[in-house]
């Protein structure tokens, strides 16, 4: 009976152990479970949250490049509309010549009249007068700078002078040199101020005197220009900008 009873105790401890390693396997089973779940739930948190990281900058990506579009689109109407008023006052400068050439008073007696100055050749005057123009026209500004410059030097009491001296203040401006530009304006505003070009070159400082930062400066030009010359074309523009100030 005694080794009967040996193997039956055997035998229930193998069954026992058996059963234990049943248990062990589930109970592994389920934490491999749990953690497959748990992994394949941070990965779908991370995959999602890189979805939305990427459709982020897509976005960012889609509004840079429609404010840089319109960042072109601005450029190119700026240059467009500095292009048609450099037109505008080139035609202008042309139509203006034609009525500023000296005539005699009517009925005045030539020979009570004060003794004009010497003159200079008109057509060598209007010649490099014009060749300054030129190159203004053709954008060559520093050239243009350097004509005007040097027209108003050997002819400062020409009827050409006021206009070479606009257009050197502008020649400048041209070439983002608003501290010469408004040197070279207020010699139009003072030397020449009653030429036609004073309401112009009054406009053309305050343009660049904002530009510097200077709001006051710039008011004050316009509100100079509006009170001095008030019918001049210059002086509705200057309204207009005093209207916005």
């Amino acid at each position: 009976m005694r080794p009967v009873r040996i193997a039956l105790l055997i035998a229930a401890l193998g069954a026992a152990q058996a059963q234990a390693g049943v248990f062990d396997d589930d109970e592994a089973r389920r934490q491999i479970s749990d953690l497959r779940i748990k992994t394949e739930a941070r990965f779908d948190q991370q995959a999602k949250a890189q979805l939305d990281l990427s459709a982020q900058i897509q976005r960012q990506a889609e509004e840079i490049a429609r404010l840089r579009g319109q960042i072109e689109t601005l450029n190119y109407e700026l240059e467009t509309a500095k292009k048609r008023q450099q037109d505008f006052y080139l035609d202008l400068d042309t139509r203006l010549r034609k009525f500023e050439t000296p005539v005699a008073a009517a009925g005045a007696d030539p020979a009570a009249a004060t003794p004009a100055k010497p003159v200079g050749d008109p057509v060598k005057e209007g010649q490099e007068y014009e060749a300054a123009l030129n190159q203004f026209k053709a954008a060559k500004y520093k050239e243009a700078a350097a004509g005007f410059g040097a027209f108003v030097q050997k002819y400062p009491d020409s009827q050409l002078a006021p206009n070479a001296q606009y257009w050197l203040g502008n020649a400048w401006y041209a070439q983002r040199d608003c501290k010469r530009a408004i040197e070279a304006q207020s010699v139009v505003t003072t030397k020449y101020a009653d030429s036609a070009k004073a309401p112009d070159a009054w406009l053309a400082m305050a343009t660049c005197q904002q530009e510097m930062g200077g709001a006051g400066a710039a008011r004050r030009s316009l509100e100079t220009l509006v009170a001095k010359y008030p019918s001049a074309p210059a002086a509705e523009a200057a309204r207009e900008r005093l209207k916005k100030k």
